[in-house]
């Protein structure tokens, strides 16, 4: 029998119809009326959802370029009369935004190194380490997420007077840098990790340092990266602890706070201020598109573990 470009298979359909498959090709099932259906449905409010939250960040955008006189006018329009891309420079020349976001990065960076090092270790202690008191500890260590940050402020300013730290870049990054919520998400993924890659390191004479840096820090990037991303976020959009704990906004400020500098008593640069938003998302936008596969994995597994 002469050979044939392609061999065809009959595959039997849930609709009992037949579809065709190529040789070196994975054959894709028929799919019923009523499933195309759905996903067509499905595809149409995946669509309309993400219209919805993208359309603040075009309009934001949009006003960027328009004169300020024209950003609340009536009917409102998304393009203005002129198109002033000289609004983003303007942005850089009205104040010290290079300082803002130099501090901005700073201290979210900082802060999320001190946050990943201290969630992953207690982390491990709590999620793989056995002793007296642990699940007690985590759960008093857990109850701490019901206190509202707003609630801390007074306290943590006056524990901030005491050591002297106040307008400083420690201010800025310590007092947050000890919380549950990455401890708990650590404790879960490190849960999720067989205990038997544990015992086999401890088989061949590894402590549990060695362990933690060599095994299990690094089957757990995707979790890492989770609470790198969601770190990072809340340093970088904080704005009332920075407004609290800073005095000389020039030199220390942030960029939340700096945002809000383009309001004052002669009235609000609302194009500049929208130019500025604009470029203050750049840092975050690109982090979470590096991150993108890892925060997909991180997520999804990161609540496996109930060991």
């Amino acid at each position: 029998m002469s050979t044939e470009t392609e061999t065809r298979t009959l595959l039997l359909g849930t609709d009992d119809e037949f579809v065709r498959e190529e040789t070196g090709r994975r054959g894709a099932i028929a799919r019923t009326r009523g499933e195309r259906a759905r996903l067509v449905i499905a595809h149409v409010f995946v669509y309309l959802a993400a219209a919805v939250f993208v359309s603040p960040l075009v309009y934001a955008f949009f006003s960027a370029l328009k004169p300020n006189i024209e950003i609340f006018s009536m009917p409102p329009t998304l393009i203005g009369s002129q198109i002033k891309w000289g609004n983003f420079a303007e942005v850089f020349a009205y104040g010290p935004f290079w300082t803002y976001i130099g501090n901005s990065l700073f201290v979210a960076v900082a802060g999320t190194l001190v946050v990943l090092i201290v969630s992953t270790t207690a982390g491990y202690a709590f999620g793989r380490l056995r002793w007296k008191g642990r699940d007690a500890v985590f759960l008093l260590f857990l109850a701490t997420l019901m206190v509202p940050a707003e609630v801390l402020v007074i306290p943590m300013f006056q524990v901030m007077q005491w050591f002297g730290w106040v307008n400083t870049y420690q201010a800025l990054i310590l007092p947050f840098a000890f919380t549950a919520f990455g401890t708990f998400l650590m404790r879960q993924f490190f849960r999720g990790i067989p205990f038997e890659l544990e015992e086999a390191a401890r088989v061949d004479g590894a402590g549990p340092v060695r362990t933690f840096l060599q095994i299990i820090l690094p089957l757990s990037k995707s979790a890492v990266a989770v609470l790198s991303v969601f770190t990072f976020l809340s340093f970088w959009n904080s704005y009332l602890w920075p407004l609290i704990v800073t005095v000389d906004y020039a030199s220390l400020g942030t960029l939340p706070v700096g945002l809000a500098s383009f309001s004052g008593l002669t009235g609000t640069r609302w194009d500049l201020q929208m130019a500025a938003a604009i470029i203050s998302m750049i840092p975050t936008t690109l982090l979470v598109i590096v991150l993108q596969k890892h925060l997909v994995k991180g997520i999804a597994m990161a609540g496996l573990g109930g060991r």
